[in-house]
Formats: C-alpha cells, structure tokens, sequence
C-alpha cells in the first residue's frame, strides 16, 4: 500500500539533558533569511531548496529530500493555539499519516494534552526553539539555551527526547547549524511553504488545495502553519491527492 513517509531522516536520538557546548567562532554568524523561490526544475524541485540542500546538507540541515525517492514530509508550526490542531490529528489518525510538529516552549506549557497526543500517535515533536527568537541574532550560549532548554522541558515533561529542529522565521546562519548539529539536531526547513499563516486574511480552499498540490515533487519538505483553518478543511484533500500519486 503506497504510504506518505513524513518521519524525518533517522538520527540517534539525545539520551542526556546536560548539553556540553563547542566552541563555535568558527563558524559563520551571517543571518541567511531563507526562501526557496518559485523557480524550478523539470522535476518541479525548488530551485531555491536544491541548492540549499547542496550548500548545507553536510551541515545537518534538510531543505529537501531525494530526487528519486517518491518521499514527502508533512510539517506542522505550532507558534500558538488556533483549535485547528485536534482537528489535524483526527484527520492524520483517520488517513494512517504521520507528521512532525514544531513546538516552542509557550505551546507545549499550554497545549500539553495535544503535545501528548502527538507522541502518542507516532508523530514528530521538532524544536522550534524555547522563546522563538532569530537564533543568528543570538549569541552562541543563548542558542545553546534556547534548543537545550526546550529539550529539556520537554524529555522532562513528555518523557520524549526531540532531535529535530526549524528555526523560527527559517532565519539561520553556519553557526546556528554547527550548534544545533552539536546537540544532536537535524534542523529541518522547507521545500514548500505559502502565506497560511495570517488567520484573518485565510485564502479559499479551492487556491490552498490548488497551491498545495501543485507544487508536489518528490523529497518535499512541507511547512503548514497549523493555526490555518483553510489548511485544515483541504488536508484530506491534499492528502487524497498524495496517496493517488504514490
């Protein structure tokens, strides 16, 4: 049976909540705002995550996957509350889907009934950082603390140890990358993402489902913001859509 695989790269997952820090000054500090672009290619590969991909896949970092491989991942940020993500859960529960959720610390203190359930089902609970800072911005201790404590919080409080990570506002540098890979981090951005995001200026499902669908290429990374509704009465849909296309 031809399934959606939206677990991210297998890594060794971090046993210890004592995080020894490197010394990173060498390594680059300049913020790159990320973007894939619209440009792509035969394959409908972003051009943008392509090269991303080359410039800092040996770094641990994921924009996109294999040309190859008929692979998506599905992804979730969770900044806040919107009570769209129960929702999403019954729907990935129903479609036998897995996904990987980024949750700040402010979430998952408010929200610990669904970050519970995340686990619970077989999802991906990603760091996306304790106060959701551009991590470039910071110094190095402060990124140190920012994915350590959040770790921390959560193997504590949900007994699960987290080893992937998106940058708030897919803001990162070199550094940021070599810190996050210190701590035992795939830090995880995109292939496709669109302006979800804004819940009173919510597009119609006709455009997301079209949008969405459109841009499907094999390794996707997908960034959905969950706090959508419009994302969350298309994803059977787009889902549907998928699973006919391998």
């Amino acid at each position: 049976m031809k399934k959606i695989i939206s677990a991210v790269l297998v890594m060794s997952i971090l046993a210890a909540t004592a995080f020894a820090q490197t010394d990173l000054s060498g390594y680059s500090a300049k913020k790159i705002a990320y973007g894939m672009g619209v440009e792509t290619d035969a394959e409908n590969r972003p051009l943008g995550a392509v090269q991303a991909q080359s410039l800092y896949g040996d770094k641990g970092a994921l924009f996109i996957g294999e040309a190859e491989n008929k692979r998506l991942w599905l992804t979730f940020d969770e900044g806040y509350e919107n009570g769209c993500t129960e929702r999403i859960l019954d729907v990935l529960a129903k479609e036998n889907v897995k996904a990987v959720f980024f949750v700040t610390y402010d979430y998952a203190e408010k929200n610990p009934e669904l970050v519970r359930r995340m686990i619970d089902e077989g999802h991906t609970v990603g760091n996306h950082t304790y106060s959701h800072p551009s991590l470039p911005e910071c110094t190095d201790e402060e990124i140190y603390d920012e994915l350590s404590k959040l770790h921390e919080y959560i193997s504590d409080n949900f007994g699960y140890d987290m080893y992937v990570m998106r940058p708030p506002k897919g803001e990162f540098s070199e550094k940021v990358l070599a810190a996050a890979k210190d701590l035992g981090y795939t830090t995880v951005l995109w292939s496709f993402a669109y302006e979800d995001w804004l819940t009173d200026k919510q597009p119609s499902e006709d455009y997301a489902y079209d949008k969405i669908t459109s841009k499907t290429h094999n390794g996707a990374v997908y960034l959905l913001h969950a706090v959508s509704e419009t994302n969350t009465k298309v994803l059977p849909r787009v889902i549907s859509y998928w699973k006919e296309n391998g």
